[in-house]
């Protein structure tokens, strides 16, 4: 897996709770389409985005990509999501058309972790 480039680099936090790990199945070529739909999308919806810890894409196999977000809350999560989607800043253009499967797994960090 290889993070998109544009994106900074992952660093430990401490002031989430939840995280949520997306992985998108893409369309045979919808690698390439998706990282420029999120280029493009990331700095628009910049109070949703600044949440993701990183997004990667495949180097093997089917392309695919996996993206991990962080939250305070499951609350702060749904209410960030429905904010963005209603005003048309998020999901990025074009991406969800290159998904052909999606699972989300809602996670909480254990005491241990640097991401907490």
């Amino acid at each position: 897996m290889r993070c998109f480039l544009f994106l900074p680099e992952v660093e430990p936090v401490v002031s989430h709770k939840f995280f949520e790990f997306r992985r998108y199945l893409l369309k045979p070529g919808g690698i390439a389409p998706t990282i420029a739909a999120w280029k493009q999308a990331i700095a628009p919806a910049k109070s949703y985005t600044s949440h993701l810890i990183a997004n990667m894409y495949a180097l093997d196999g089917p392309p695919r990509i996996t993206h991990i977000w962080g939250f305070s809350s499951l609350e702060e999560r749904m209410a960030l999501r429905a904010h963005h989607y209603a005003e048309g800043l998020w999901p990025p253009k074009g991406g969800p058309q290159q998904i052909v499967k999606a699972t989300s797994t809602i996670c909480l960090s254990e005491a241990w972790s640097p991401m907490r």
